[in-house]
């Protein structure tokens, strides 16, 4: 791993969660040919009323464990 890498990630890790989130979101967007992947006004909107909620403190979080075994419960393995 470069330095450079290292540095980055050692800073990155210091923002938070929902800085992180943004990040993550930006970078994996970053990936993608941004034909591929567009949004219609509702989607913007819904997402941006969801991130307003984390960075507000308000957003109500699951495991992601119930979340995976109600979808295993519901539409099967």
């Amino acid at each position: 791993m470069s330095t450079t890498l290292e540095t980055v990630r050692k800073e990155v890790m210091s923002l938070s969660p929902s800085e992180r989130a943004s990040l993550a979101h930006e970078l994996i967007l970053s990936l993608d040919d941004p034909s591929d992947f567009e949004l219609g006004p509702e989607q913007e909107e819904e997402i941006s009323r969801r991130v307003r909620l984390v960075c507000e403190g308000a957003a109500e979080g699951r495991p992601a464990a119930d979340v995976f075994s109600d979808i295993k419960a519901k539409y099967g393995e």
